[in-house]
């Protein structure tokens, strides 16, 4: 008994002397002690949780080199390996987790839509239950600021910049010609369905250096990575008929729609300012086929539309009009990978390519064009830290135009040209706290019809100055290579420019959003000519110069009134540019002072619907008189416009869909024609510019067939 009394006290002693006191205080780097913070060593038992002022004990008979591990909520996680011996008296000092809710974020001149950011201010639903937009993309993002209304043309015109300075990629790949083919005074709409897009992200200003050639914005939207379930959607409205259906198997989806529109029916309803002789007519399809590899996701995304129309313009200077007709044929693909590497790389590849072919007829004169463009590209980005990440890439483009003009009056004309650009660029995150980030970058392209090398520099920086408000700042260098209608006839220029200078307020809070946005942005090198319109003999030069300066303010809230949400944009304009034709400075056409936009959305419980209405105000737009003497400085009136639309729950997978634009059916006028020459009178005669209509409304009911009865149509509009 006394031999196993006394085996028993050696063995405890010697547990007792293998035993390792670890001890320490755990701060912030203000020297604040961290309270709660989990310590222990990896792959053991071992470990504690920090005092009220910071201090931890702990013993371990692990010896020697451990891995030393300490956690805390919304601070980066901390590894120490050291031997065990050496672990007494430790001073960690943890950094806030510059990923965690309420960090800063960078954002200026850019809104994000239904990818998660923390910026968003639009979601998928959005876009296509704002009344007025019928079920456009575009026409839900003209809703918010820095957007100009340009109802007779319908594309994206951006802070004092025209519509060819936006630009629309899909999952970061160009998309050269995105918006349907029409004539004009009548608004285009966007090729793509938004059924088959997760999100989107606009930016207003001061972009990234991964994208290039646009002076204003671009505009990305992103395909859905993996769709939810098997299901089969029908559409069926007033003017068309559409199809969807989504396979899944293994680890293979894939998505297909197509529509058929025909404008008939609306047209001899309603009273049109426009003679059709051939209604417009549009097929279109759209497939997106993804595959979920180990670490990465390829999809490849295709689109083909179709469209035919032929009419009668309205011309002051002839009485019978202008007989118009236009063909087109658009084919659009898009294949991209993107895949996590080792050692926190992540690669990001793909190409693009599209052929858009018109067959125009203006009287006697027939125009054939043919385009061609692609654009291939890759990017790799590096994470070293929750506080720096760098990205890098290049990208190739490709363009060949050809056009075939045949005219009775001068005969046979023909025009074309390669446009091939190479482009590289680079981008750094850094986040040097929770309150304080940056982010730098640098583009590089070479334009070969050009013959031209441009440096873009950009730069931003983000600063939290409370809890749920920051303010930021961006600067951005922008070019753009001369748009076709002048590079058909010459190639001898050099790259327009733009710079921009944007400062942002940012605030967020359960529910509410408030985003105030002051920029000023500088014009160069704009491309001038001597003619009403670029000919070939036409002079050219790159002496056009400009600005625009500006406030835009957006407020939204879906908190303050249950089932009901709003928001309101609102947009400061002042510009003025010498460029194309013009014969001085002065603000342009498209350009008006002030924007507003409403937007409020009831879900009528008891009544199973969605109802939803928009309010458009725009100012007088510019236009020149020649009764008078000044180039641009008359004022049409005021644009006004009422949109109201209603969807009606008939179950969980059917709905009814009602939707009215300008429904008190306000005389809108977009520009006035004059006469070429004087009456008796002396004066010129004129002709004002309407919309063809004066309301457009669509009847639609839509149905979702799948194995999930309880889905909510609503979601799926």
């Amino acid at each position: 008994m006394k031999s196993l009394l006394t085996i028993i006290l050696l063995l405890t002693i010697s547990f007792l002397h293998a035993q390792t006191t670890i001890s320490g205080t755990v701060t912030e780097p203000s020297g604040a002690p961290i309270p709660g913070a989990n310590i222990y060593l990896e792959g053991t038992y071992d470990g504690a949780s920090s005092a009220d002022d910071g201090t931890f004990t702990f013993t371990t008979s692990e010896t020697g080199e451990q891995m030393l591990v300490v956690s805390f909520l919304s601070f980066e996680t901390y590894i120490f390996s050291e031997s065990v011996n050496k672990m007494k008296d430790l001073k960690i000092v943890l950094k806030e987790d510059v990923n965690s809710l309420g960090s800063v974020i960078l954002n200026a001149g850019t809104f994000s839509a239904g990818d998660n950011s923390k910026a968003s201010v639009l979601t998928p639903l959005d876009i296509v239950t704002t009344a007025g937009a019928a079920g456009d993309y575009i026409g839900a993002f003209q809703t918010l600021p820095g957007t100009s209304t340009v109802a007779e043309d319908g594309r994206l015109f951006v802070r004092g910049g025209d519509a060819n300075e936006a630009n629309v990629y899909i999952d970061g790949l160009r998309v050269f010609q995105p918006f349907s083919a029409t004539a004009n005074n009548i608004p285009t709409r966007g090729r793509f369905s938004p059924f088959l897009f997760k999100g989107t992200n606009f930016s207003t200003g001061g972009y990234s250096a991964e994208y290039g050639d646009a002076l204003s914005s671009v505009l990305l939207l992103n395909t859905i990575n993996e769709p939810e379930q098997e299901k089969t959607d029908l559409s069926f409205i007033t003017v068309g008929l559409g199809v969807g259906n989504t396979q899944k198997w293994e680890k293979n989806s894939l998505s297909i729609n197509a529509f058929y529109l025909n404008l008939k029916p609306y047209q001899e309803i309603i009273s049109q300012r426009v003679d059709w002789i051939k209604p417009f007519e549009s097929l279109s399809g759209e497939a997106v086929y993804r595959h979920q590899f180990n670490n990465g996701l390829f999809k490849l995304y295709g689109g083909i539309n179709y469209a035919d129309f032929q009419l009668i313009q309205e011309d002051i200077n002839r009485p019978e009009g202008i007989n118009f007709g236009l063909t087109n044929r658009n084919l659009y693909l898009n294949a991209s990978y993107k895949g996590d590497l080792r050692n926190d790389w992540t690669l990001a590849t793909g190409a693009s390519f599209a052929n858009d072919h018109n067959d125009i007829k203006i009287e006697e004169t027939n125009v054939d064009n043919n385009d061609n463009s692609a654009h291939l590209k890759i990017k790799l980005r590096k994470r070293f830290s929750n506080r720096f990440k760098l990205s890098f890439g290049a990208e190739q483009f490709l363009g060949n135009f050809k056009e075939e003009v045949n005219a009775q009056s001068f005969g046979n004309f023909q025009s074309s040209f390669k446009n091939n650009s190479t482009a590289a660029f680079s981008e750094a995150n850094v986040f040097f706290n929770k309150k304080l980030a940056m982010q730098v970058g640098l583009r590089a392209t070479h334009n070969a019809l050009l013959d031209v090398t441009k440096i873009s520099p950009r730069a931003s920086l983000a600063y939290k100055i409370a809890d749920k408000s920051q303010i930021s700042l961006a600067y951005g260098d922008f070019y753009q290579t001369p748009q076709q209608d002048v590079l058909k006839y010459n190639s001898a220029l050099d790259p327009e420019k733009s710079s921009h200078y944007i400062l942002n307020y940012l605030y967020q809070n359960d529910g509410r959003t408030l985003r105030a946005e002051g920029y000023y942005k500088s014009y160069n090198s704009l491309v001038k000519f001597d003619t009403d319109l670029p000919e070939f003999d036409s002079f050219y030069n790159n002496n056009g110069d400009g600005y625009a300066a500006g406030l835009d303010l957006y407020w939204r809230d879906n908190k303050s009134i249950k089932n009901f949400e709003y928001w309101a944009s609102y947009s400061y304009l002042d510009t003025k540019r010498n460029y194309r034709n013009y014969p001085e400075r002065a603000t342009p056409n498209f350009a008006a002072k002030h924007n507003l936009s409403v937007v409020g959305k009831y879900w009528a419980k008891d009544w199973k619907s969605l109802i939803s209405a928009t309010y458009n105000f725009a100012s007088g737009r510019p236009y020149t008189d020649p009764n008078t003497i000044n180039f641009l400085g008359e004022k049409t009136k005021t644009f006004n416009s009422l949109n109201m639309s209603w969807a009606y729950l008939i179950s969980q997978q059917k709905i009814l869909f009602v939707s009215v634009s300008n429904v008190l059916g306000f005389d809108n006028v977009f520009n006035y024609q004059y006469a070429n020459s004087p009456n008796v009178n002396g004066d010129f005669a004129r002709r004002a510019i309407r919309p063809t209509a004066d309301r457009f409304f669509i009847v639609g009911f839509f149905w979702t067939i799948s194995d999930n009865k309880n889905d909510n149509q609503l979601d799926n509009l």
